[in-house]
């Protein structure tokens, strides 16, 4: 199958040397043209994204700098976070209770895998070198994409700093420095360098230091109300020392463009873990070492045919120490390999119809005292149609096939799988009111610690599937000539339905467990969003962003459980953000606020595994000002400002009161 892309690759190129002079003097117009785009990517149609996407980029994200791409993320509506607390600690999101599992991260357009365990720990990615970070429920609608982006019931979207040079420009430098709370240390680097006209070439250093220590208060009441305990405590065991180096080269051709990246993340830090029992240190390390390298090839071999070639080799080591007394001692290293490579293919059937052919093959390999290789194969088609810019529609089937092979065990059976979606949209009566409304059938496979784990491992789970349902509404109003600059009002209804949820499930001996295919969740909610712009007098803009998700999802399993009907833990009912931004002359105060409602922690809704609602208030002010050639940006943050006491997990702490101080320089 390799060798059938790499040959189709190659014909696809000797097809385009026989373009006549015509051809080559529209190109070169095209070029000259996608020469001042500010985006990373080429938009040659307007039609494409039948859904948009929530996206946060521009001063709004620059003023988020110093935290984590997961925190970023807190401010989009239908996202639950889990946080364990600290500079290093581990983040996690999913996208409407559908399970971190079912959730495609994309950094650049190519997915960041984790087939050990099937998360992505989104507290390792800065958004110290990120340009914009889009988040899309289904699937991003464009078909010219790779057939896994395909897969996902919900996607986030990365995008790096692109370098973009002024005429006369050669060269950029920027250098940043944070400190704060829990003795944070936080210096970085990046450097842009023109290379010729058509080549730029960029480089980014972050090295991230701290002792991790934060006071917290530990109260607990009993289900009849009683005080049990309430002491003030230091958060021990959440250091984290990590350095993360980054590069690229990006490239234009007269049609079309090439991208390469390298990425490399070294981290020691330590496990604070779960504050039960009164035991207040941990004895639990890990270290990672995750580095990849990935190149895009996109070309427009004729006017109405695009080729895009993605291909990424990455190695992750994880080595993961228990050192505590009272338990068996741990000292196990994973390493993980993955090799990548997709073919997407869009040809121009009609000027308002598109089709596109996607493939994508993908190993991964895992060993930790045995060896577990994966290979999977993704097959999508799909097509776009708009009508007079007021009808779009896209429809796409995917077909993914994976072998495995387990040297421990016997063979393991291929599943093959087909999930078809539809995206449509519509705008009625005005340019600016559209309604939507999406179908998407989605699976997860079962992760190498589902399958495999000792004393867990079951060879022969079923991929968890999910049907999504969404109908939506928007109005947007953009006037820039007016103090009424901007207005947005929309609102979604979704039902998801996921069935053979994969479940840890006791065998009868204490600390030996074993997956099964048991769980049905059905889940419910409306995620509305409202922002506005002002001109105010002086000078001055006012932007108000606000976000309120409702969910309902429950297990539906089995109507004999005691939790039949029960909300799944750790979902709120509701949830929500509200971001209000001042920009004056240079100064850029920003107010943030996050509330999440009461959930419960366990399966069954009872006053003993109630969680209180939590809500945090941060502020932070950035000053911009230029001397001579060279921009300087200072920031000061206030974070949890009211210092509230709370968890995102239970017996897992959150700082209460801290702060951040940052100077970037820029030439």
């Amino acid at each position: 199958m390799f060798l059938f892309v790499v040959a189709l690759f190659f014909m696809q190129l000797l097809l385009a040397q026989t373009d006549s002079k015509s051809d080559s003097l529209y190109w070169q117009s095209y070029f000259d043209s996608i020469q001042h785009l500010p985006e990373v990517e080429v938009v040659a149609q307007s039609f494409k994204e039948v859904i948009p996407a929530q996206t946060m980029k521009g001063v709004e994200l620059e003023m988020l700098r110093s935290h984590s791409v997961a925190d970023a993320l807190r401010y989009f509506s239908g996202v639950q976070l889990k946080d364990y607390g600290g500079v290093g600690g581990i983040k996690t999101v999913n996208i409407r209770s559908m399970g971190t599992n079912h959730m495609g991260v994309y950094y650049n357009g190519i997915e960041l895998g984790n087939a050990q365990n099937g998360q992505v720990d989104l507290g390792k990615y800065s958004l110290e070198n990120i340009e914009a970070v889009s988040l899309y429920n289904g699937q991003k609608s464009d078909i010219f994409q790779s057939a896994r982006e395909f897969g996902s019931a919900g996607s986030i979207y990365l995008t790096t700093r692109f370098p973009k040079f002024k005429e006369g420009e050669q060269c950029h430098l920027r250098a940043g420095l944070r400190a704060g709370s829990f003795d944070l240390l936080n210096p970085s680097i990046t450097f842009e360098y023109k290379l010729c006209e058509t080549v730029s070439a960029s480089f980014n250093a972050e090295w991230v230091n701290a002792s991790g220590k934060y006071k917290f208060r530990y109260r607990r009441v009993t289900p009849s109300g009683e005080l049990a305990y309430d002491t003030t405590a230091i958060r021990e065991n959440g250091d984290i020392d990590a350095v993360r180096l980054e590069g690229g080269v990006h490239g234009y051709l007269p049609k079309g463009l090439w991208k390469v990246y390298l990425y490399h993340y070294n981290s020691e830090r330590g496990i604070p873990g779960a504050i039960v029992n009164n035991v207040w240190r941990r004895g639990e390390r890990i270290w990672d070492k995750n580095s990849f390298i990935q190149g895009t090839f996109e070309y427009e071999f004729l006017p109405k045919l695009q080729t895009r070639f993605n291909t990424k080799y990455a190695y992750d080591y994880t080595r993961y120490v228990n050192n505590d007394d009272k338990l068996i001692h741990v000292d196990n290293i994973y390493k993980q390999r993955e090799m990548y490579i997709s073919l997407a293919n869009k040809y121009e059937i009609l000027k308002n119809w598109d089709v596109s052919l996607s493939y994508d093959f993908q190993w991964n390999g895992l060993s930790e005292y045995m060896e577990v290789e994966r290979f999977t194969h993704w097959l999508s088609v799909a097509t776009a149609y708009s009508l007079a810019d007021c009808l779009k529609m896209q429809a796409s089937g995917l077909m993914t096939y994976v072998d495995e092979e387990d040297r421990g065990r016997d063979s393991v059976p291929d599943k093959v799988k087909i999930t078809p979606a539809v995206f449509i949209s519509y705008k009625p009566f005005r340019p600016n009111f559209v309604l939507r409304a999406f179908y998407k059938h989605s699976y997860r496979m079962p992760t190498f610690n589902d399958l495999y784990y000792t004393d867990m491992g079951n060879a022969y789970l079923k991929p968890e599937t999910a049907i999504q349902y969404n109908v939506g509404i928007l109005y947007d109003l953009v006037q820039e000539k007016s103090w009424f600059k901007y207005f947005k009002i929309g609102a979604d209804a979704y039902y998801n339905n996921v069935k053979d949820k994969i479940i840890a499930y006791p065998k009868g001996q204490q600390f030996r467990w074993t997956m099964l295919n048991l769980g049905r969740v059905k889940i419910m909610g409306v995620d509305a969003q409202l922002g506005m712009t002002f001109g105010l007098p002086y000078d001055i803009d006012l932007t108000t962003k606000l976000q309120y998700t409702y969910q309902e999802a429950i297990d539906v399993t089995n109507p004999a459980d005691n939790y039949y009907g029960h909300q799944i833990p750790y979902i709120p009912w509701h949830s929500g953000s509200a971001v209000v931004m001042l920009d004056w002359r240079g100064w850029h105060l920003n107010y943030s606020f996050i509330y999440t409602g009461e959930r419960y922690n366990q399966q069954e809704n009872i006053r003993y595994n109630y969680t209180q609602p939590w809500y945090t208030s941060d502020v932070s002010l950035m000053k911009s000002f230029k001397i001579k050639k060279v921009v300087m940006k200072a920031t000061i943050e206030v974070n949890n400002l009211l210092s509230q006491d709370y968890d995102v997990i239970l017996n897992y702490p959150m700082p209460k009161r801290n702060y951040r101080f940052g100077l970037v320089v820029e030439i």
